[in-house]
């Protein structure tokens, strides 16, 4: 029953992981494509250590997907930040953003 589970899980990390490489592909600009890369990809990546972790049993195995996940969890929102933050002192306007200034929510005009 684990294997059946594990292999679940690993199936889906694998999905999702194609998910987050077709959107990188598909994805109009750098604000969406770091979205994806980082979001699904992260979701993808974790799946699949817990199912590694899960197939083995192992107690060294099952650190290391441990420690692999949280190294994740951690550097992949400074990556994404970084990136977008990096994007936006360039110049890159978000996709579907005419002019360079942000968006005025209604109501709330000067």
């Amino acid at each position: 029953m684990v294997t059946v589970i594990a292999a679940i899980l690993v199936l889906l990390g694998g999905v999702f992981t194609a998910v987050a490489g077709i959107g990188i592909l598909r994805l109009p600009d750098v604000y969406m494509r770091m979205h994806a890369a980082t979001k699904v990809g992260t979701l993808g990546s974790g799946l699949i250590l817990v199912g590694v972790g899960l197939h083995f049993a192992d107690p060294g195995v099952v650190l290391r997907c441990v420690l692999i996940f949280v190294f994740l969890m951690l550097t992949s929102p400074i990556g994404a930040h970084m990136i977008g933050r990096a994007a936006l002192r360039i110049g890159i306007v978000p996709w579907g953003i005419a002019t360079g200034e942000p968006p005025v929510e209604k109501g709330k005009a000067d």
